[in-house]
């Protein structure tokens, strides 16, 4: 499941500027680093708990005693908290100050880790993961702003590539941790596991960032009808997504309603931010020529990253019969090349246009995704490395540039909405990613198994032929009734067919994802140089 990120602010035409987090003077180049590194784990720690629950989802399922259905409120009740945080917290931090707010949400999101192990039941579980979704979510999007504004322009990819260790690097590490502690230690430590980085993400946090006032009078001033009217149209709009599929869609009216929630919400909710004295995100950032591609490219980023880490499981488990461990251990050449790549991304910024950056990421990402359109029966971990190895370069290459250029120019004051838009609209993408691909998954199994079922017809001879021999090989195997090994070989070819129009389905779900990224490589070919910026759009 997936998934899926950040801060809000004002509109700089129609109120004082808000201040930056931090004055970049104010503090030495250790304690910005501190700041930087401290947040952008927490960022990683948030992102990771998306993938590391929905690969233990299973066991969690069991432990707790929540049915198959049910069970997914496991992770979707994370998302929805996550996804309607997100546009509150530059906002929050303004409130409370930065310091409080950060440090308050850090220590919640490991208290409230620590609490799911122990969750006993269903309902439970649900309200610790909301409780710890919407702590984590703050994490995400404070850390992107903190980058933007905190360090200097030089040092800015530097952070937006430890930035994009959490973006792109944890979900893919995800499934490997989160199969590796269920088999060998059991579901808890995927709770577990946060401790150790949050106590060190909590000990950077609170020694790097200044003390700042509490501003509790803009709680008066706060854009609540934009709040009320984004907070019901995302929750809708992300249990749709979650859902859907589920519920059959528009045939359900749960999801129907809902929709027409959301529809209406948002839409609301865009008035009156294009109409408010004091917006809660300043969408007018939309009209900037890199930043709205960079939005377009970003949420087709969402929808291949999080798409791909959710279909290729499936695949694994379906066809393969993988164990989760088995899994993480397929996926893990999808994360441990990032790790590697990512930190040279900087240098390579510096010596080429951003945009060929982006352009090559993107061509490799959809060109993974392309070599898995012809799978078979036998595409297993083998055949998997090296499509794995060619996305974990793309997606090395794609997230710091991209981030970098759509955020060039954004002024300090507009830093929490352009945080908050980019990456609420990655997490967006991939959690309609993710229910697209479902639906097409289950409506291509269903095509290719019509058109391989009626291809096999009782009145060939190839069928017959096919049939008397399974039958003869049942009776050879303990099968002494013809009629019952007969019904048994007739069984044994259906199963067959059916998991060959999995295997295509899936075939077509890759290349679906291909097509995605090519979009995003198109909308990437619009993007300017930075230096080309010119009006409102430049510092």
């Amino acid at each position: 499941m997936a998934t899926l990120q950040i801060a809000a602010s004002s509109n700089a035409l129609a109120r004082p500027a808000a201040p930056a987090p931090v004055a970049p003077a104010a503090l030495s180049p250790l304690r910005m680093w501190a700041a930087v590194v401290g947040s952008t784990l927490g960022a990683f720690m948030a992102v990771l708990n998306i993938q590391i629950v929905n690969a233990s989802l299973a066991d969690i399922q069991g432990a707790i005693g929540a049915g198959t259905d049910d069970g997914g409120w496991i992770s979707t009740s994370y998302l929805i908290a996550e996804i309607v945080v997100i546009p509150l917290s530059a906002w929050l931090a303004r409130v409370f100050s930065v310091r409080n707010y950060l440090l308050a949400n850090a220590i919640l999101f490991l208290v409230f880790s620590v609490a799911c192990a122990f969750a006993a039941n269903l309902q439970q579980m649900i309200i610790l993961r909301a409780i710890q979704g919407f702590s984590g979510g703050v994490l995400i999007p404070m850390a992107f702003t903190i980058i933007i504004t905190l360090l200097p322009k030089a040092k800015q990819p530097i952070g937006l590539a430890l930035f994009a260790l959490s973006a792109t690097f944890a979900p893919a590490i995800g499934p490997t941790i989160g199969g590796y502690l269920t088999e060998n230690w059991g579901w808890e430590y995927i709770f577990y596991v946060n401790l150790v980085p949050g106590a060190l993400m909590v000990g950077m946090l609170w020694a790097s960032l200044d003390r700042g006032p509490m501003n509790l009078k803009l709680l008066a001033k706060g854009d609540w009808p934009g709040i009320v009217t984004m907070a019901i149209g995302l929750a809708a709009l992300q249990t749709v997504l979650e859902e859907g599929n589920k519920e059959d869609w528009f045939g359900s009216d749960f999801i129907v309603r809902l929709s027409v929630i959301a529809a209406v919400s948002l839409t609301l909710f865009l008035i009156i931010e294009l109409h408010a004295a004091h917006p809660l995100l300043n969408l007018r950032l939309l009209v900037r020529r890199n930043f709205a591609f960079g939005i377009v490219a970003n949420f087709l980023l969402g929808i291949a990253l999080y798409g791909s880490v959710f279909v290729l499981p499936i695949y694994l488990t379906r066809i393969q019969g993988y164990n989760s461990e088995q899994i993480g251990m397929v996926l893990a050449w999808t994360g441990i090349p990032q790790l590697l790549l990512i930190p040279l991304v900087p240098r390579l910024m510096k010596r080429f246009d951003v945009r060929l950056l982006i352009i090559i990421g993107f061509a490799l990402f959809a060109a993974s995704n392309f070599m898995n359109v012809h799978m078979t029966g036998d595409y297993a971990s083998d055949q998997l490395f090296w499509p794995n190895i060619v996305r974990a370069i793309g997606q090395a290459l794609v997230f710091t540039p991209l981030s970098a250029i759509a955020t060039a120019g954004i002024e300090q004051e507009n830093a929490g909405s352009a945080s908050a838009l980019f990456n609420m609209m990655r997490n967006l993408g991939g959690a309609v990613g993710i229910a697209s691909l479902q639906t097409f998954l289950s409506k291509r199994e269903q095509f290719h198994s019509n058109i391989l079922t009626n291809s096999v017809s009782v009145f060939e001879e190839a069928t017959r032929d096919r049939i008397a021999r399974l039958t003869g090989y049942f009776m050879s195997h303990g099968v002494s009734d013809q009629a019952l090994a007969s019904h048994k070989a007739v069984v044994a070819i259906a199963l067959r067919i059916r998991k060959q129009a999995n295997i295509m389905a899936f075939s077509d779900t890759f290349f679906l994802l291909g097509v995605a990224l090519v979009v995003a490589l198109l909308a990437s070919l619009l993007l300017r140089k930075p230096g080309q910026l010119s009006g409102s759009g430049a510092h």
